[in-house]
């Protein structure tokens, strides 16, 4: 019982960080951080994510423009696409690293020890990534209420506001942190490994059969 509530715990974790990781590309590359509606032609919505401009038309679609220097972007900008690479290689390695240390997996299912290290490592991996998902986000919706609620620009000037991509970032970060939790609770939980199974049983037959000979004889 133990050993299955172990495996579905380490199940549980990589498929909450697989979701956390998808979700983290995602958020990289969605040009919806900042949306701006115009109130003089509201059949326009401009964004703003890390990597281009864009505007929505009804009747046209939408049309992106890439930024054409990194040096000019906001900071919050530019550290926002250095931490969101980061975010998505640490998840990345952490998936991998995960993978290889869990108990259904049969290879190196002799080295406990080193299976044990890898799981941990990529829970803290997890950890990482959520982190430095959750930390970009979070800058740039600062920034942006700071900028809603300037009282020196005036009030006829549009405001940029929350776009879609923030709260896909924070429900990235969410799932990776809650992943590689969950991937740590199975580290620190008691051991109960399946080769450890299969010699109790086979301990448990050969006294069977050794009482059974003591009898007849």
């Amino acid at each position: 019982m133990a050993l299955v509530y172990r495996l579905m715990m380490q199940l549980s974790g990589m498929l909450v960080s697989l979701v956390g990781w998808v979700l983290s590309c995602l958020t990289t590359y969605l040009p919806q951080w900042k949306n701006l509606n115009l109130e003089l032609n509201e059949l326009e919505i401009w964004t703003m994510g890390l990597w281009q401009a864009c505007v929505v038309q009804e009747e046209g679609g939408m049309q992106c423009k890439d930024f054409d220097s990194f040096l000019a972007l906001p900071p919050e900008l530019r550290i926002s696409r250095i931490l969101m690479f980061f975010s998505n290689g640490s998840g990345l390695l952490g998936l991998l690293l995960s993978g290889f240390g869990l108990d259904c997996l049969k290879i190196g299912e002799r080295q406990q020890e080193q299976k044990k290290r890898l799981l941990l490592f990529g829970g803290m991996l997890f950890w990482i990534s959520g982190i430095t998902a959750i930390v970009p986000v979070s800058w740039v919706a600062h920034s942006t209420v700071q900028e809603f609620w300037d009282e020196n620009i005036p009030d006829i000037v549009p405001r940029w506001d929350f776009g879609e991509a923030l709260f896909v970032g924070w429900l990235a970060g969410f799932c990776l942190i809650l992943g590689g939790s969950l991937l740590n609770c199975t580290v620190c939980s008691t051991e109960v490994h399946p080769s450890s199974v299969h010699y109790t049983v086979a301990e448990q037959q050969d006294q069977c059969q050794h009482l059974e000979t003591e009898t007849r004889s």
